[in-house]
């Protein structure tokens, strides 16, 4: 029996896809449920047991001898969430819960990080336990991430395997229900549908041109092999970067969903919104030595690779993975 938290939402739903793919079945799934929108994400699953996330502890310590893995992917994701106390509960206390069940009873745990916990990068982005407890999120999303990979780093009992995956910027299938925090990709194929081009931020560093401000676009169906890979690893626990390892442009992010659609490139510029400028990463790129270090040797998606199969396999006709 496998667990997998936030498995209606966008990196869960992939992940309980791929378990299903790979002859898992017996899964329980945690979530709340209540957004029926996030459910189509999980049509077609299989899986033994929904379980909502306010009565997962207690499941989990009445049911621990039967499950085998826990996959704690959900969490609350919204960077534009400034109200600490939601974040200190659904992210950081929460998972704090989870990790003691699995010490008390012997679990393997890999629990969803994030990129956000290195904030403008001045550390890096290495996943070094040592620069831990120097980074500084620029948002409270990101410091609950960074509370945690603290917390768990300085705790005495650990479950026997444990891995952080400090995610960087994933997209893919089913991120439909995620609004503005969905992927720049979602949001620029909606707007070569609706009106024919692409709004993208103006850059407000001099260092960067607009449009060429760099991120690290990582693609789901790479995360959740990556996940695959550790349900039956289970050593070297830690914290690990979860990226492409390549930084790219946002304008080679557009152009290639524009190529997705077989349409000429038409781009326009508008200014960072006030409320994210002074919090926006101009450069992110995960070193990812380490996880490869550990013997995953499976090649990224490119980034074009990657935005040709969203778009034609998925946005496209709206299908789910």
């Amino acid at each position: 029996m496998i667990i997998v938290t936030g498995a209606a939402g966008f990196i869960g739903s992939c992940l309980v896809s791929k378990l299903n793919n790979e002859g898992f079945k017996d899964l329980i799934i945690v979530d709340d449920f209540s957004d029926p929108e996030k459910m189509k994400n999980l049509e077609g699953k299989i899986y033994t047991q929904k379980v909502h996330r306010d009565d997962f502890v207690k499941w989990l310590k009445e049911n621990q001898r039967l499950v085998q893995f826990v996959f704690h992917i959900g969490a609350r994701t919204d960077t534009t969430e400034f109200n600490k106390e939601i974040f200190d509960r659904l992210n950081l206390n929460y998972t704090k819960d989870i990790w003691n069940v699995c010490v008390e009873f012997g679990l393997p745990l890999v629990y969803a990080s994030s990129a956000a916990t290195y904030g403008l990068g001045e550390y890096g982005y290495n996943d070094d336990h040592t620069i831990v407890d120097k980074l500084k999120p620029l948002n409270p999303y990101g410091d609950s991430k960074n509370d945690f990979d603290k917390w768990a780093l300085k705790q005495e009992r650990k479950p026997y395997f444990w891995a952080g995956l400090k995610f960087f910027n994933v997209y893919g299938p089913n991120e439909y229900h995620k609004g503005r925090m969905a992927s720049v990709i979602m949001h620029a194929h909606k707007q070569i549908k609706e009106k024919g081009e692409v709004k993208l931020f103006r850059s407000h560093n001099p260092e960067y041109k607009d449009g060429e401000q760099l991120r690290d676009f990582v693609y789901v169906k790479d995360v959740v092999e990556v996940c695959y890979f550790l349900l039956h690893h289970r050593k070297d626990s830690g914290l690990y970067n979860l990226g492409s390892g390549k930084a790219r442009t946002f304008l080679d992010l557009v152009k290639n969903t524009f190529e997705g659609v077989n349409k000429e490139p038409k781009i326009d510029f508008i200014d960072t919104p006030i409320d994210i400028r002074d919090k926006y990463q101009y450069f992110t790129e995960a070193n990812m030595s380490k996880l490869q270090s550990i013997g995953y040797d499976k090649p990224f998606h490119t980034l074009e690779e990657g935005v040709k199969d969203y778009v034609k396999n998925y946005l496209e006709g709206k299908k789910y993975y």
